[in-house]
């Protein structure tokens, strides 16, 4: 369970509070027109933004305090964050050790990552010879070898083409079941929500709402939906 514990966020006129919680195990949706807080919120629970009250707690620990690279969880950017000069591998490899110094049992896990996203044989390649889809899978890959339970995406998928967008969100949904892992995913395209997500909040007037099934939530929306589809 990821609770979000009377968090407020103060970000000059504009304020965020959400006292909510995401549960283990599912795929999240956070929508909302652009400049609503969703990524505020994701920068806040992933340790980027501190908040000015309340707390982050994932699995009743309180993480409020702790650096990114202490929390358990992983993020995706929108820009993917590769480095241009180094090659897949290496930036794959990120995950396990920034020196990248790896072990052979870490190399070996660090290729099984490749594999699960679709990118074996490729480690060789810098990420300039890699499609913008491939690239994705990279970051993807890079994630999933922190091996962290919770996985927050930031709109990452947003520069790909209708086509590759929905193969990297079906990548994500069959990954996060394999894995065990629980997601929380940024957007504002409701067919991102519908397509993966077991749960939407919706993000308005500076407030995060109760995460809800979202089918149901789509099938009778709350007003702060319906003024958000219009």
């Amino acid at each position: 369970m990821l609770r979000l514990d009377g968090l407020r966020i103060d970000l000059g006129s504009f304020v965020l509070q959400a006292d909510t919680a995401f549960e283990a195990g599912r795929i999240t949706a956070l929508m909302g027109a652009s400049g609503s807080g969703k990524s505020t919120l994701l920068n806040a629970i992933a340790g980027f933004q501190a908040p000015t009250s309340g707390k982050v707690q994932i699995d009743g620990t309180d993480i409020t305090d702790l650096t990114p690279g202490d929390r358990p969880l992983s993020i995706l950017f929108q820009d993917q964050n590769l480095f241009p000069h180094l090659t897949l591998a290496d930036n794959v490899g990120l995950g396990l050790r920034s020196n990248l110094r790896l072990t052979r049992d870490e190399s070996a896990a660090r290729d099984g990552a490749l594999g699960r996203v679709g990118l074996s044989g490729l480690g060789g390649r810098l990420p300039r010879d890699l499609s913008g889809g491939q690239q994705s899978r990279a970051a993807l890959a890079r994630a999933l070898l922190r091996r962290r339970p919770w996985l927050l995406l930031d709109e990452p998928f947003s520069a790909l083409g209708p086509a590759l967008r929905a193969e990297m969100l079906d990548l994500v949904a069959e990954t996060a079941m394999s894995e065990g892992l629980s997601v929380l995913m940024v957007t504002h395209d409701p067919a991102d929500a519908r397509r993966i997500a077991d749960m939407t909040a919706v993000v308005a007037d500076g407030k995060v709402a109760k995460p809800q099934p979202t089918a149901a939530l789509f099938e009778n929306p709350t007003a702060a939906l319906r003024s958000y589809l219009g």
